[in-house]
């Protein structure tokens, strides 16, 4: 970065001013001393002007025109701007540094042209108008790894790598945690466990003598200022420190309008005053913006959670509530909305949902376990799924409405990792349960009925799958309609079980007709679409029209590659089953290159011991002719419930 700023600065033109731009503790101030450090030789002057306070800049700098012999002791405040100027324009080169300006109205006037160069430290935004901002960011891990241990010789690499990620890789976070550790013979372990719990108090010690205030006072007074200037930007930053470190959507807040104080509210529902908060927050350096995005360092959000009086933190945390149920991404079974999924889960996960009693979070909290199935991350929806379903079965009961929506989202994962036992107790005791209080027909009971009946069939129950799939396609038929996405889940899924019970005309006809009810429905792209296309070429395979197979699972192969993605589980047991008739159609090379390829990728999505993965694997290495594997382990459970 140093040899970046030169090579700016002796370039000329507008770069000769550069602006060393962000939060406090990156290292902004240290950059320009160790600039002035290594070239001040180069310059005839050099001077340092501590710009925080506006009102001390022309003292200092009518000092430098004492120095320089052009400014009279009593000389007002104009005179010296113009003294000063004059004398350094006439000069050889020189440099000058504003060190931690606000406003560059307080800079803009003191700038002199001429042969010299100007550096300005900044946690503001807003200095393209007379200088050339220049990002300094975090240290990489590397970098905060060599640092600790420099300052701690005897730490290894792994306790110098844990104390760099809990402060974020920020340099003056890493410098104070190394004095203070150094200081009291603090383990890492330790100090990092201090951290979260008390991150203020942590953070107020260690400071180091090189820096004005530890980090906890940069951010308290940072705040402070931040309020006096901008009440709406105070509150965003507030809500996102209680919020994951993530990127947070700015128009989540725009959603949340209603459930936010008037003075946020008031700003939310105008364009121009909502875009006027947003850069007031990022110049503060609090938050940087990033398109329509706001980012937190981890450490800024854990000092000002920590310094919160707690009734304070209690109304904040239920404003950091509303502000993700008010953005809730929609449906999950859709594709499209699973960018807007990724970005709200490490918020949601930071907001503790299993430990909430506000009952839209926990909703939000299910919704988000049949998110990460349906992307095909079945162990992430299982580590959620299972730490709400055991923590609200604790405090509410097993049939506590959230319990059993937790159960459901349970037992879809432990299905996607190949846990059929498990997910049929789970179903089991919700079918019975729903079907007792709730009635044969309540749509909680067919969804919980069709759950168990696929159950049933992964665990080779077939003529039990039978019969509760067709009892759950008439009522879902009678109560929601023939064209009801829940109905046409059923019917798939009937279809499904009559091929492998050997019904292949009764399959093929049923599945044909799913399938053209989802396309008209649904659209041709659709997830469930694509699930009864991947069954109806499983259909013609096994009824010897291995051609027509092969074209449809072509097709739904590249269509699940294109909205699904390659390495999802669903887009895998295409390509299996698209290499299984290549090599029915006598194309053996291409065959085995593309079971090769998806044995890999399941390995990866699914891991090596899952059913699929080790039936897939037994293909690959059987000798010719290429078999696959027994069809109820790839049969495609559509996402429709």
């Amino acid at each position: 970065m140093l040899a970046a700023i030169r090579g700016a600065l002796v370039s000329g033109n507008r770069t000769v001013v550069q602006a060393l731009r962000g939060m406090g503790g990156v290292g902004k101030t240290h950059i320009a001393i160790e600039y002035a450090h290594r070239f001040g030789d180069d310059y005839s002057a050099v001077w340092w002007v501590s710009a925080e306070n506006a009102g001390s800049i022309g003292e200092q700098l009518a000092a430098l025109g004492a120095d320089l012999g052009c400014v009279e002791a009593d000389a007002q405040l104009e005179a010296v701007r113009r003294q000063v100027l004059a004398a350094l324009r006439e000069r050889g080169s020189w440099l000058l540094i504003f060190d931690n300006a606000d406003r560059v109205e307080d800079i803009a006037g003191w700038l002199p042209g001429g042969n010299g160069h100007v550096l300005i430290t900044s946690r503001a935004h807003g200095w393209d108008e007379i200088a050339v901002p220049v990002e300094v960011d975090v240290l990489s891990r590397g970098e905060s790894v060599e640092l600790v241990r420099r300052r701690l010789p005897g730490l290894p690499d792994a306790d110098a790598d844990q104390v760099a990620a809990a402060v974020g890789d920020l340099p003056l976070a890493i410098t104070q945690a190394s004095a203070f550790m150094a200081g009291t013979g603090m383990q890492a372990g330790e100090y990092t466990r201090l951290l979260t719990d008390q991150a203020a108090k942590v953070m107020a010690e260690g400071r180091p003598a090189s820096y004005p205030r530890s980090l906890a006072a940069v951010t308290e007074l940072g705040l402070r200022s931040l309020r006096d200037r901008d009440l709406a930007a105070a509150a965003v930053a507030v809500i996102c420190a209680f919020l994951a470190p993530e990127p947070v959507r700015a128009d989540w807040f725009v959603r949340a309008a209603r459930c936010l104080p008037e003075t946020l509210s008031e700003r939310l529902t105008d364009p121009v005053a909502w875009r006027r908060t947003l850069a007031a927050l990022g110049g503060s350096a609090f938050a940087r913006i990033d398109g329509d995005k706001l980012v937190m360092h981890r450490l800024t959000q854990r000092i000002i959670r920590d310094q919160l009086p707690g009734e304070l933190a209690a109304d904040v945390l239920g404003q950091a509530r509303g502000v993700l149920i008010a953005s809730h991404p929609g449906e999950t079974r859709i594709p499209a909305n699973w960018g807007r999924w990724a970005d709200l889960l490490p918020h949601l996960l930071a907001l503790q949902p299993a430990a909430s009693s506000d009952p839209e979070l926990r909703s939000l909290a299910v919704d988000a376990t049949w998110y990460l199935s349906r992307r095909g991350d079945y162990r992430g929806a299982h580590a959620l799924a299972s730490q709400l379903h055991e923590t609200w079965q604790e405090h509410l009961g097993s049939h506590a409405p959230h319990v059993m929506l937790a159960a459901g989202g349970l037992a879809e994962a432990l299905r996607g990792m190949g846990r059929y036992r498990q997910a049929r107790e789970l179903d089991e005791a919700n079918f019975s349960w729903c079907r007792h209080v709730l009635g044969p027909d309540h749509p909680e009971t067919l969804a919980s009925a069709h759950d168990l009946a696929v159950d049933l069939q992964r665990l080779g129950d077939l003529e039990g799958s039978r019969k509760l799939h067709e009892d759950t396609l008439e009522r879902r038929r009678r109560t929601l309609g023939e064209d009801c996405p829940e109905t046409l889940s059923s019917a798939g899924n009937l279809a499904v079980t009559l091929r492998q019970l050997g019904q292949l005309g009764a399959a093929r006809s049923l599945q044909e007709d799913t399938l053209a009810r989802r396309r008209r429905v649904l659209g041709d792209d659709h997830p469930s679409t694509l699930a009864s296309a991947t069954n109806l070429a499983n259909d013609l395979y096994d009824l010897g029209e291995t051609e027509a197979a092969s074209e449809l699972d072509q097709d739904t192969l590249t269509r699940k590659r294109r909205i699904l993605g390659e390495d999802h589980p669903d887009t895998l047991i295409s390509a299996y089953n698209a290499s299984t008739a290549l090599r029915k159609l006598g194309k053996a090379h291409a065959a085995r290159a593309l079971i090769t390829a998806t044995g890999k990728r399941l390995r990866g999505a699914l891991g090596k011991d899952h059913p699929i993965t080790q039936s897939v694997a037994e293909s690959a290495e059987a000798p010719p002719p290429l078999s696959r594997p027994p069809m109820s382990d790839l049969d495609y459970k559509d996402p429709w419930l």
